[in-house]
């Protein structure tokens, strides 16, 4: 009988963590080794212990959960990632994947899904919800937020919704002067130079979901 996979989940709300657990644990190969509430308690289990599949919320409270996503997959022994996320907007799919992301779904997928990607993911595919693959499918190539990097896109959607530099430091257990850095950054790849302006194309294109 081939060894049970290692599943991990993180999300920030509890009742959510123990829904999946039940869910997977319901599978003869499959085992919950670790659940987490935030990025900091992620980050450290994954530099002591491993899993062959992480499922992750975006929607994590300090650094969030790009920043988990790269974190998680910068290690050596790391675990294949399945984003599972109310976002459904093709810019965060694209950030996620680029992130290292090896699957998306949305949450409103059927529980079978879940159960198949985590399957589909720790054999080395990529699993993607039937809306997700079709939001990408149509992606504007010309939207300017896709020339961003992990960090930088969500400083953009932190901008975006209003926060100031400050705010946003604090958030990402940041420096001021590193946030500032990143903005000047951001307005010379988008080509956004105001807060209204970043804020017009977020809203535009669905980004602002997730930034309270």
């Amino acid at each position: 009988m081939s060894p049970r996979l290692r599943v991990a989940l993180a999300d920030d709300h509890a009742v959510v963590r123990t829904g999946y657990r039940r869910l997977l644990e319901l599978e003869d190969d499959m085992e919950v080794v670790a659940d987490f509430g935030d990025s900091d308690s992620a980050c450290a289990w994954f530099a002591a212990h491993r899993a062959d599949v992480l499922v992750l919320d975006l929607s994590m409270p300090g650094r969030g959960g790009l920043e988990t996503l790269a974190r998680v997959k910068s290690r050596d022994g790391a675990p294949r990632v399945l984003v599972f996320s109310m976002h459904d907007s093709p810019a965060m799919v694209e950030q996620a994947l680029k992130a290292g992301a090896d699957g998306y779904l949305t949450k409103s997928s059927e529980p079978e899904l879940l159960i198949d990607a985590v399957r589909r993911v720790a054999r080395g595919e990529r699993a993607l919800s039937p809306d997700v693959a079709s939001a990408l499918a149509g992606i504007a190539g010309e939207a300017v937020h896709l020339e961003l990097s992990p960090r930088e896109f969500e400083i953009f959607r932190l901008l975006a919704a209003g926060r100031t530099v400050e705010q946003i430091a604090a958030r990402l257990f940041l420096s001021a002067k590193t946030v500032a850095n990143y903005q000047t950054t951001i307005r010379q790849k988008t080509g956004l130079a105001s807060v209204l302006e970043m804020y017009r194309h977020a809203d535009e294109h669905r980004l602002l979901d997730g930034t309270e």
